[in-house]
């Protein structure tokens, strides 16, 4: 019988790794479609910001409560999964409890660790389901978050309860079984929380026992591997892929908009026309990005880390003021746009124009001109995300290559070009104020 469970367990193993495996392997080629840029620089200052923002959590601790309890979880996730380790040998091998002999005292004081952090996990995930669907939560209540994106975070806080409960109940009988001192469940003795709760299992027939206990640890385990498989296509992918988005997450002083070349060598041109050359340059130029492929990698990895918290959407000045633009929406439409271009693609072996492009059909100019480029969002988010790249690079390509702006900017635009500067004066008064006010004196 041991032998026919090692087998069924190794097969369930093996095919959670490799499906998982696989949709990793989409995500990186979704990625990927993004345009190249170079983030490889100043590797000390990247892992410190790793260690800092995703593995410390810095920007949560801003609201002390609400991180606490997310540290709970997120340390919960980390740490009870060493426990997992365990599960996985004794699985592959037909043992029970691998580690106890090995570590001997030690193996009580860390299930014991395992079990306060699994009974904090379940306490938290009740008050998140409380604060998502009960409490007045503005970012919470947003159109952007209906339908599946408030079903994926319901899923996964009561999956997270379920797997606790689990764990707890597998020990709690566990204990039961030690106490009737059935063969194969070694003596470890009473656990904090599992200690407590076995005191209801205790009088139960062993055949029953022994039924309740191994279900819990099937369950637990397939529980871990459905998770595992269930993460790619949630928006808690933010587990993995926070810590390479915060690696290469953006340096420069935030503020700092990334120029283009091209457009400043024409504004040096216009003022030194001895500089411009006189054999132009090969090819079309296009400025900024109208579809998702346009925008770089680390915008396509920003999009998929989104954890869809609304921080950033909290933040925003336009949004308070009652303006279309929603950070959190422009995350989750870049990431939905990939995702559709990513089937198109494994359905046509290659991208087929399907006449949608993020810009207009996904997120609409009156959203893009709604932004003021306070940084807020950006500032916001825990994980070191940034909308406004993606908003600027749509409104290059809303103004650039659409000529589409307001009938202002449009001013502003025409004066700069033909004036230098944004006034409707000729160069050649831009001094007459200085002599007017001479005269005058």
């Amino acid at each position: 019988m041991h032998i026919i469970q090692q087998i069924v367990f190794i097969i369930l193993a093996i095919a959670a790794i490799y499906i998982f495996s696989k949709k990793v392997g989409y995500l990186r080629r979704n990625i990927f479609l993004g345009r190249d840029i170079d983030l490889s620089g100043d590797k000390s200052e990247r892992w410190r910001k790793v260690v800092l923002l995703a593995l410390g959590q810095k920007k949560m601790f801003k609201y002390p409560l609400v991180a606490f309890m997310h540290f709970i979880i997120y340390a919960g996730f980390i740490i009870i999964n060493i426990e997992v380790l365990e599960i996985v040998l004794d699985g592959i091998l037909g043992t029970h409890r691998l580690f106890l002999p090995a570590l001997g005292p030690v193996y009580a004081w860390l299930i014991n660790s395992f079990e306060v952090l699994a009974f904090g996990v379940l306490a938290v995930c009740v008050v998140f389901l409380i604060r998502r669907n009960i409490l007045p939560i503005a970012r919470f209540r947003k159109k952007d978050l209906a339908g599946w994106p408030k079903n994926d975070a319901n899923i996964i806080l009561v999956v997270e309860i379920i797997l606790m409960s689990l764990f707890l109940t597998m020990n709690a009988t566990d204990y039961a079984l030690q106490v009737q001192e059935q063969p194969g469940y070694h003596q470890t003795g009473p656990f904090i929380i599992s200690g407590l709760l076995g005191q209801l299992f205790i009088n139960m027939d062993a055949t029953t026992l022994v039924a309740i206990e191994r279900t819990c640890w099937w369950l637990h385990i397939v529980g871990i591997f459905a998770f595992l498989n269930y993460l790619p296509y949630s928006k808690h992918l933010h587990i993995i892929l926070a810590f390479p988005n915060t690696y290469y997450s953006r340096l420069k002083p935030q503020g700092k908009m990334v120029n283009m070349p091209e457009i400043q060598n024409e504004v040096l041109y216009a003022m030194q026309p001895e500089l411009a050359p006189t054999i132009m340059a090969e090819g079309v130029m296009k400025f900024g990005a109208k579809d998702a492929p346009d925008l770089t990698w680390k915008n396509l990895l920003d999009a998929y880390t989104c954890t869809e918290c609304g921080r950033c959407t909290a933040a925003c000045p336009a949004n308070l003021t009652g303006k279309l633009l929603n950070p959190r929406k422009i995350m989750m439409d870049t990431r939905d746009r990939v995702e559709e271009i990513g089937k198109n693609i494994d359905k046509n072996g290659q991208f087929v124009d399907d006449g949608k492009s993020l810009l207009h059909d996904y997120i609409t100019a009156e959203e893009l001109r709604a932004c003021t480029t306070c940084q807020a969002c950006v500032e916001e988010c825990p994980v070191s995300i940034s909308p406004l790249e993606i908003i600027n690079s749509l409104r290059r390509q809303l103004i650039m290559e659409e000529s589409n702006a307001p009938a202002e900017w449009n001013t502003t635009f025409s004066n700069i070009e033909n004036n230098f500067a944004p006034w409707k004066f000729s160069p050649d008064d831009r001094d007459k104020w200085a002599e007017e006010m001479r005269g005058e004196s």
